[in-house]
């Protein structure tokens, strides 16, 4: 069925597309009906940052930034949903076209540049909702914010969405923000991530519960750096670091229609950068705070393969846009079948 839907969906503009497709998904969640979309995925339990998750496969942010088919995506299977990236202020993001599709790669090129209505519009969004499970809310800055005020941004978000989230998400990778990556080094992440923890702290006393902090980063860092991001996550007190973001690296992609298109890459070409960027940060946390895995899962062995390098979940964002809803089902099978111990 799905299969049938993507040709469809596929002969639409992206963004089109994108659009119909969270409308459905969104509507069908109203009714109930998602769950006859895909055979549900078996129970496979984890506990992480403290929180009991169905099992280990979750929607990585950027489908949904505002919170509009929270309900619907629950619905098909995922053990978890985070919604994002939302900002303080309602932005358009950039000038359209903005997403481009390179289906021989099972690849998307996007430069969004956090379009969202804005933080106040996506806690109302979640207000609305029925879903009681895991809730991810992935926070970010206004474009027009400059870098040096970033943390005012990121604060304001984390004040209006502790009170409704899961575990909040700290979003400092998206190539498509001026300036946003340069917060993942040295005393910008530092002092960024000391002012967060600081507030958390704040929060956790007035709420009565402590909220996680996960930071999301980048592919595109060498060994080096990505070692010293893990380093700053433990001595600030995070909670989790998500690996990866997408890319700016055009490898695997070179010569494909819109390969030159700027923006981020996602999907199959990005997934040993990213398992990459598990597996040293796995070797510098050992163990000390989990890791969850986003980037080129598009078969469920794609799963397995990041909690081999050490992760404790994955999300899936590109490859649910190629396969389906079927993949949440195929990734947790294929992570139950790991052999243990």
């Amino acid at each position: 069925m799905y299969n049938l839907a993507r040709q469809l969906l596929f002969k639409l503009s992206p963004e089109t597309s994108h659009d119909l497709s969270l409308d459905l998904i969104g509507a069908g969640g109203r009714l109930g009906l998602n769950g006859l979309l895909s055979k549900a995925p078996a129970r496979l339990p984890v506990t992480v940052m403290g929180l009991a998750f169905p099992n280990p496969v979750g929607l990585a942010a950027g489908l949904d930034k505002n919170g509009a088919a929270i309900d619907g995506f629950a619905q098909l299977g995922f053990g978890f949903v985070e919604i994002g990236t939302v900002t303080p202020r309602p932005q358009p993001g950039n000038p359209k076209p903005r997403i481009f599709r390179l289906p021989h790669a099972e690849a998307i090129i996007n430069r969004m540049g956090f379009n969202n209505l804005g933080v106040d519009n996506l806690v109302n969004r979640v207000k609305a909702a029925s879903y009681k499970g895991i809730l991810g809310i992935n926070i970010g800055k206004n474009f027009d914010t400059p870098v040096e005020r970033a943390v005012d941004d990121y604060l304001i978000c984390l004040d209006k969405v502790y009170a409704h989230a899961s575990y909040v998400t700290v979003n400092v990778s998206s190539p498509n923000t001026p300036g946003l990556r340069s917060l993942q080094f040295g005393d910008s992440l530092k002092q960024l991530l000391e002012a967060l923890s600081v507030r958390q702290q704040a929060l956790t006393l007035q709420h009565g519960r402590r909220v996680p902090l996960a930071i999301k980063i980048a592919p595109d860092m060498t060994d080096e750096e990505t070692a010293l991001v893990a380093v700053a996550l433990i001595e600030t007190g995070m909670d989790a670091v998500i690996a990866t973001n997408t890319t700016l690296s055009r490898q695997g992609v070179e010569g494909l229609p819109h390969a030159d298109e700027a923006g981020g890459l996602s999907g199959a070409p990005v997934r040993e950068k990213s398992t990459n960027t598990v597996r040293v940060l796995a070797g510098e946390l050992a163990g000390r705070l989990p890791i969850i895995a986003a980037g080129g899962i598009t078969e469920g062995r794609h799963a397995a393969e990041k909690i081999a390098a050490g992760a404790s979940l994955v999300q899936i964002y590109s490859g649910f846009i190629y396969k389906g809803p079927a993949l949440i089902r195929e990734s947790v099978d294929a992570i139950a079948a790991m052999p243990r111990g």
